[in-house]
């Protein structure tokens, strides 16, 4: 049964605004609109030729096509172009004094405004997003358009209440806690940043399934834009934070192969504190239909791939330095790299005259004394108070500073309220006046709090007397501040200012471990903020060190920040953009599933569906048939609990054997004693059990062995480990069968159980290194098997031996669909060519469920595979004579594979 977010997605899909009940209302200020939410049709402006298929009205059962507008169509744009979509554009909108129309600038504080300086030349940038103004209804075409012109910004418009709902109602009071840490145990639980009263009167602290809602169709809004204005053939896509991750998800099921970059610009918490989210899966799933995924640090990244991990059941590897998921056929790779600063802005402030007076002013307020700086926004997570809490100690700690040091702290001033935010305000007043009381002297307050907004260039004139910048954040996903007081501290290059601090450049750092800069600054003094002693030890510490120790940090930190600036992540970003995305148009995608588990699915050119018609008439056209057939997940569906065969395919392979023209065997990994007891009923079935190692061509035969007499001591070498193992990993179990061992941690934690295989591949490796075993890891099992068995290897063995008799096979179906058959589907490739079976002969190799694969076609699932296989019995002849049947039993036993035959390497038997 689909969840109630997957249908409300359908809902979204199909422009049901209704459907979502009263959550979907109008919002005020003038802006009703269509529908509930009022969604109005805009005129779209494509830039290749042919028809928009839009998500409205399409049929999500179907596979979507490979690309929604025409992909083989020229395009009208020879350079490639860059789509930034964020939730406010790096404009500030201005209603006109005389209040005719606007005016537009661009905001130069704006990171997206800013991260234009790493993209090439010849690659336009053209941004998506949101308006800092109530623009009205009338005037919203003529603003788009101005903005389009003059700016190449498109920007959306949401309802009021829409957008209240959305930003303050899910992204302020559900993802920006918990992606902060902050979970909600109480419904009177409050975020930072809230600043709605109807927000906070209909969505408390918990999981608010209309605050969801508003957001997957915030998301749609923002992706009818880009569809105005997108070229999908050309142009690349970067969506930007927490705001739109569900963006990716509506932008892959219309464009299947549209180039999507993604960047997280918040911490991501850990799957523990991520796993409490009710809609965790969507937003996974949606951002695994991005090409690739940016993190600030490898903590957050790591955080991202441990719930893929745990929630989905998808592991990521590392190749040559990258690393990516595979995610049904698609490569989605995570990009590790913290933003930096706009050198040239900083630099640029540095010069300005209104800095040389600040400077000048700043300098005779604090002459004599020690500045040490904060700069931070006012909120629960900044730890504000707790800087004033380690400064307070230091001073009553070390004596010596009473007096001598200042703390500057600078808080920008709240955008938003709550009972959380308004205490951390009065707790932080309270610190401000006690520490003044006791420690203050005439002439001197040994906290200076300004809570108002500083401009950037007094920003700076701060950043450049400060002897040392803290910052005691909680949790914060990057925050630049030590990188600009270093720049700061720097100068500009070549300034001959008189104000300019003058020696050798030297800076320092306190920083908390909690922050996303930390990390790459290696030479600032790291504290745990919730520590106050010892961030009283830090303070104290980076004001009292030696002045060319203070001198070689700040050059190690100038270093790292000029070469690592925001042009530099920007670039980065594109260039592994583009490379995951190379083969984007080289593929056949097909995109499957409903709402959020909607995917690409990437195959091989030629991997399609396996046709009914085909393989019936080349299988009656055929006089030596050949059938493979896997049992789990191919005749019963993996997750059956009854593993035992029905009676239909039980009858389905009677009727196949019934004819002489026909060898039919099971390909199996189970053991032979279980799959002899289930098939008695099948008298002319042959069956390879644990892959090969024991054969059998028909039930009245002996089982025998596909190799020479082993030597199985390795077994009591590798159960000791096994059990080690086993016992340390709750839910495993060893499972031994007569040539192999298997260790399952299926039911052991996800996490932990896939570690404890990891470890145990490697220990088992090196136990078993002079034995001659494979030691291989599959889907939550690791197991040990002589060398020399395979599917691949007993597939080849029975053709042989079917050629050797004079009935070489012209029609061969393998079917399986788990990484064992993938050997049978590599091994009969080329099997043609190898002349074990005729020149003609109509090769069917076939894997369940559209997934990346060495055989040629697929069937969807098990019921599908009985289908085909039930429709291949219907065109089986008549039941054999019995003169014919015994001679058919004859032939079969005929068949000898056995010792004397075999070889014990790895090599396949040849047919002579």
């Amino acid at each position: 049964m689909m969840s109630r977010s997957y249908t409300n997605l359908l809902d979204l899909a199909e422009g049901n605004f209704a459907a979502l009940g009263p959550a979907a209302g109008a919002g005020g200020g003038g802006r009703q609109r269509q529908g509930s939410f009022g969604l109005r049709r805009m005129s779209r402006v494509m830039t290749v030729p042919g028809t928009l298929s839009e998500l409205d009205g399409e049929d999500e059962s179907e596979p979507a096509a490979t690309s929604s507008v025409a992909s083989d169509a020229p395009s009208s744009v020879a350079a490639d172009r860059l789509i930034v979509v964020s939730n406010q554009l790096p404009i500030v909108a201005r209603r006109r004094p005389d209040g005719r129309g606007w005016s537009f600038v661009w905001d130069d504080d704006s990171l997206l405004l800013q991260l234009r300086d790493g993209i090439p030349e010849d690659m336009e940038v053209l941004f998506v997003g949101s308006l800092r103004a109530d623009v009205p209804v009338a005037e919203q075409d003529e603003v788009s358009q101005a903005l389009l012109d003059r700016f190449r910004c498109a920007p959306v418009f949401l309802p009021d209440r829409l957008n209240d709902r959305f930003y303050h109602g899910f992204c302020k009071r559900q993802l920006w806690p918990l992606f902060h840490y902050m979970l909600p145990f109480s419904s009177s639980a409050s975020a930072a940043g809230t600043t709605s009263s109807s927000s906070a009167a209909t969505c408390n602290g918990r999981f608010d399934r209309s605050a969801w809602e508003a957001y997957v169709l915030a998301n749609k809004f923002f992706f009818e834009k880009v569809v105005e204005v997108i070229n999908p053939e050309d142009d690349y896509v970067w969506v930007h934070d927490y705001h739109l991750m569900a963006l990716p998800t509506f932008l892959r099921r219309c464009f299947n192969r549209l180039r999507i970059g993604f960047f997280l610009h918040s911490p991501f918490p850990s799957s523990e504190i991520y796993r409490t989210l009710p809609v965790r899966e969507e937003i996974l799933k949606a951002l695994l239909n991005c090409d690739l995924i940016g993190f600030h640090t490898f903590d957050y990244a790591r955080h991202f791939l441990s719930c893929c991990s745990r929630m989905l059941g998808i592991e990521y590897q590392s190749k040559r330095g990258y690393i990516e998921l595979d995610y049904f056929g698609r490569t989605v790779g995570i990009k590790i790299m913290p933003v930096g600063v706009h050198m040239g802005q900083l630099e640029l402030g540095l010069r300005l005259p209104d800095r040389e007076w600040r400077l000048s002013e700043l300098q005779r307020q604090f002459q004599g004394k020690t500045v040490l700086l904060g700069v931070d926004d006012m909120d629960i997570f900044k730890g504000i108070n707790l800087k004033l809490l380690a400064f307070e100690n230091m001073l009553r700690t070390h004596p010596k500073w009473q007096g001598r040091a200042v703390l500057v702290q600078i808080a920008n001033p709240a955008r938003g309220r709550g009972k959380d935010l308004e205490a951390i305000q009065a707790e932080i007043e309270e610190s401000c006046q006690r520490i003044n009381g006791d420690f203050g002297q005439s002439g001197y307050s040994p906290v200076v709090f300004i809570g108002r907004d500083v401009s950037s260039v007094e920003k700076i004139a701060y950043y450049t007397i400060a002897e040392c910048v803290v910052v005691t954040a909680v949790r914060d996903g990057m925050n630049l501040t030590p990188y600009e007081y270093v720049v700061c501290r720097q100068g500009a290059p070549g300034s001959q200012s008189v104000s300019e601090v003058s020696g050798p450049k030297k800076s320092m750092l306190v920083v908390s471990e909690f922050i996303g800069c930390s990390p790459s600054l290696s030479g600032a003094i790291r504290v745990n903020p919730w520590n106050i002693e010892a961030t009283a030890e830090a303070m104290n510490e980076a004001i009292s060190m030696p002045e060319q120790e203070k001198q070689l940090r700040h050059e190690k930190h100038y270093r790292y920040v000029r070469s690592h600036d925001v042009a530099y992540w920007s670039k980065s970003f594109i260039i592994d953009l583009e490379r995951v995305c190379k083969d984007h148009f080289k593929r056949t995608c097909w995109g499957i599933g409903l709402g959020f588990g909607f995917r690409v699915v990437a195959l091989d050119p030629h991997f399609t569906k396996l046709n009914m018609d085909s393989i019936i008439n080349a299988y009656e056209l055929s006089e030596s048939r050949a059938i493979l057939l896997d049992y789990d997940g191919t005749l019963v569906p993996q997750t059956s609990l009854n593993k035992e065969p029905s009676p239909q395919v039980l009858s389905i392979i009677n009727t196949l054997c019934s004819d002489s023209r026909n060898i039919v065997f099971l390909v199996s990994g189970r053991d032979k004693d279980t799959l002899g007891k289930w098939f008695s009923s099948c008298p002319r079935l042959g069956i390879a059990a644990e892959h090969g190692y024991f054969l059998r061509w028909s039930r009245e035969e002996e089982w025998q062995t596909c190799t020479q007499a082993l030597d199985f001591g390795w077994m009591q070498m590798a159960k000791p480990v096994m059990n080690l193992y086993t016992e340390a990993t709750d839910g495993s179990y060893i499972e031994a069968k007569e040539s192999a061992l298997v260790w399952h941690h299926q039911d052991a934690d996800l996490g932990f159980g896939s570690s404890q295989a990891k470890e145990m591949l490697d220990h088992l490796e090196s136990v078993l290194a002079n034995e001659p075993v494979s030691v291989k890891s599959g889907q939550f099992i690791v197991e040990v098997k002589p060398q020399g068995i395979s599917k691949g290897i007993v597939a080849e063995r029975i053709l042989a031996s079917v050629k050797e008799r004079g009935k070489q096979a012209d029609f061969l179906l393998c079917i399986g669909d788990d990484r064992s058959d993938e050997d049978m589907f590599e091994n009969i490739a080329d099997i043609i060519g190898r002349n074990l079976v005729a020149p003609r002969t109509a090769l069917f190799a076939c894997t369940v469920g559209q997934k990346p694969s060495k055989a040629k076609f697929y069937l969807d699932d098990t019921f599908e595979v009985v289908t085909m296989l039930s429709a291949l019995a219907d065109a089986t002849g008549p039941e054999l004579e019995t003169d014919s049947a015994d001679e058919s039993v004859a032939y079969i036993s005929s068949l000898d594979i056995g010792d004397e035959q075999s070889e014990s390497s790895d090599k396949p038997v040849e047919g002579s």
